[in-house]
């Protein structure tokens, strides 16, 4: 679904309700992620040669996403210390070797600890500048962005047009698309609808996650089955396309025609492994703890939101990002205003 198709999703929205309470649209960023996009395409830097493009790439992204998707509220989540604890337990080599190489060629860097340096003084600064803005930051140590903003999409609908948007190019999030949720992803510039969940994988977006169990996550270091490749997994599994598939659901398949395809008989043989993979990238049950769960539905219930103009506007002039954002002030009014209400 691209922008265009985007609007007429809202209209019909407000049009098609008739009941008094009309639904909420909500924003979830995966703040990390919306970051490090930011920094690795946008080489600028400000008059003391201090490189500036994540920081100011990231509130020039964050300001178009609210002016497209018009949310009621804004939630901004980033990965807590120790945040891939639970999974590494599971999968010790989840997200395994990333840090090791510099995401960009850039001058400005004389090493991958000069990059790396960048990248955590300008995450610290985006954190400070959201404190000034009526949007909620979420962060909580040993826990993902991911099963946050999962918990919030079990959390946040209490109307049948209730609409959250999730802002990510991590396709683990397609799996929780429905008929609330809805994932943009960024370098695709594209809303991922169930219809366009249908139209492209030629599935239910619920059974991505055994899509991705099957298949692997390079990117997460998580292996998938030998001789399975994206083509072939929907002509051994064309039930994928059929109907809500579960994890015991693929094995029994397998067991019924392991004789059919050696395919099958290696899907018997590791199911141990594939059970880990399922669990390692499954958002359905999030792997948040009991307090922390606590704290979020606070989060969640609580109206009190900053809006402090002036300091942004300062921590932008001390940062001397310039003509990153034109017209600052007029920017504020547009995207943040009628958030602060």
């Amino acid at each position: 679904m691209d922008k265009k198709n985007l609007l007429k999703l809202l209209n019909d929205t407000k049009e098609n309700d008739t009941s008094s309470s009309e639904g909420t649209r909500t924003l979830l960023i995966d703040g990390l992620n919306l970051f490090f996009r930011n920094f690795a395409m946008m080489n600028m830097v400000n008059p003391d040669g201090i490189h500036i493009g994540g920081l100011g790439g990231f509130f020039r992204s964050l300001g178009a996403m609210i002016r497209q998707t018009q949310p009621d509220k804004v939630y901004v989540v980033f990965d807590g210390a120790s945040s891939t604890t639970s999974r590494k337990n599971l999968l010790p080599e989840y997200k395994s070797g990333r840090n090791e190489q510099r995401v960009t060629n850039w001058e400005v860097f004389d090493s991958l600890a000069d990059e790396h340096d960048s990248k955590v003084d300008q995450i610290v600064r985006v954190i400070q500048y959201l404190k000034t803005l009526p949007v909620k930051t979420l962060i909580l140590d040993k826990v993902e962005a991911d099963d946050i903003i999962a918990y919030l999409c079990n959390k946040l609908p209490n109307h049948p047009d209730d609409k959250l948007f999730i802002v990510s190019s991590d396709k683990d999030f397609l799996q929780l698309i429905n008929q609330n949720v809805i994932v943009y992803r960024p370098m695709e510039k594209k809303y991922y609808t169930e219809d366009f969940m249908k139209e492209k994988y030629n599935m239910p977006a619920q059974n991505f996650i055994l899509y991705k169990t099957l298949l692997g996550d390079n990117s997460d270091k998580i292996k998938g089955v030998k001789g399975l490749g994206e083509k072939g997994i929907f002509k051994k599994f064309p039930e994928l396309t059929e109907r809500k598939l579960s994890f015991d659901d693929i094995f029994n398949i397998c067991e019924q025609k392991f004789k059919d395809h050696v395919v099958y008989a290696r899907i018997i043989q590791g199911v141990d492994n594939l059970e880990k993979n399922y669990k390692v990238m499954d958002l359905s049950n999030p792997m948040i703890g009991e307090n922390d769960k606590k704290y979020l539905d606070e989060v969640v219930k609580s109206k009190e939101l900053t809006y402090i103009p002036d300091q942004f506007i300062a921590l932008y002039n001390e940062d001397k990002l310039g003509g990153m954002i034109r017209n600052l002030e007029y920017w504020l009014k547009e995207n943040f205003e009628k958030l602060a209400i």
